[in-house]
């Protein structure tokens, strides 16, 4: 029989009771690390503010190191400080002392991640550091370590006790590390005003840089330009919003400014309502003054005016001129919805 049926069939033979268990383990290890990390916003200190202008006066790079699990949290830390304009670099503990010491510039500030502060790669590298002349900060959990006593700041992430029952396997104390390197990273942005755009120059890829840099300009202009006149007879009109499939046609006048739409909508309820279709034309089946957005308004902002409006397509215009359509189809296929 095969694994997956196996696993399948005994899944469903665990007791309610075992079950029960199981997710009272998974809420206790989150409300147990949760009670312990409610402490550390005693611990941002004037010493947490001294770092963050020490960063900022320096004008150079971070660079991070642990080792361990601390040292999963450094490159944590190094990616979310790079994406958010600070510079910064991982530098693994052990391999500083076998020549990764070199990329550590005149100017850098180091910070160093440990729970105990007393590891003995870290205590071999604290020295090192000094001797280059080097600001040292340190994200330690213990503030009488070796570490705590050779920085030049201290952020302390001391906590109770670990997420495991038998408190060793590091799991509040990381996640400490994490939130205080996070509250690092937020605070430089701020007071570096690194603005949304600063964000999406870092971030051009993926839906989320889409939702950042991506302009209704960039989509209408690889869609059909569907448009009509106020004369266009109506079997015409129809004809023309099949065929650019996008289920619209803007109606223009002869400076090619938009004075109107027709709609799929627009076409079924000319022909319920009406009997004679002989003289119909665009005139009469418009909807006249549609929302409109300028090229330069970002996707994003279309997408929410079409879910508030419950439409599924908008004309785009460029200096005052009809330029095309952006569809909620071509949201939804760039990721932005």
């Amino acid at each position: 029989m095969p694994f997956l049926i196996i696993l399948h069939q005994n899944l469903h033979s665990v007791s309610e009771n075992t079950l029960n268990h199981i997710i009272q383990l998974g809420k206790s290890a989150i409300n147990g690390e949760l009670n312990s990390l409610n402490n550390l916003t005693n611990f941002i200190n004037e010493d947490f503010a001294n770092c963050i202008n020490e960063i900022l006066q320096s004008q150079a790079r971070v660079i991070i190191t642990g080792i361990g699990k601390s040292a999963i949290i450094a490159q944590k830390i190094v990616a979310t400080m790079n994406s958010t304009g600070q510079p910064a670099l991982f530098m693994h503990a052990a391999d500083a002392i076998h020549g990764d010491l070199g990329m550590i510039q005149k100017n850098d500030t180091v910070i160093v991640i440990s729970k105990s502060g007393n590891t003995p790669e870290i205590k071999s590298l604290i020295p090192l550091i000094k001797q280059f002349g080097n600001s040292i900060i340190a994200i330690v959990g213990n503030t009488d370590s070796f570490l705590a006593k050779n920085s030049k700041f201290i952020l302390n992430t001391t906590i109770d006790r670990e997420a495991c029952p038998n408190n060793l396997a590091p799991t509040t104390s990381t996640t400490a590390q994490l939130l205080m390197g996070d509250a690092l990273s937020i605070a430089l942005l701020e007071m570096r005003n690194f603005s949304a755009n600063d964000f999406s120059k870092f971030h051009p890829g993926g839906a989320l840089g889409k939702q950042l840099y991506l302009q209704c300009e960039h989509i209408a202009q690889n869609n059909p330009k569907p448009f009509v006149t106020l004369n266009t007879p109506w079997k015409e009109v129809i004809f023309n919003i099949s065929q650019n499939r996008l289920g619209a046609t803007a109606v223009v006048n002869d400076q090619n400014s938009i004075i109107g739409i027709v709609t799929d909508g627009d076409v079924r309820r000319m022909l319920e309502n009406n009997n004679n279709l002989a003289n119909l034309c665009a005139e009469q089946i418009m909807s006249p003054s549609p929302t409109t957005l300028d090229a330069e308004t970002m996707a994003i902002e279309a997408a929410q005016l079409m879910q508030t409006k419950k439409i599924t397509q908008i004309p785009i215009t460029k200096n005052n001129l009809y330029f095309g359509f952006v569809h909620l189809h071509d949201l939804y296929r760039e990721g932005i919805l």
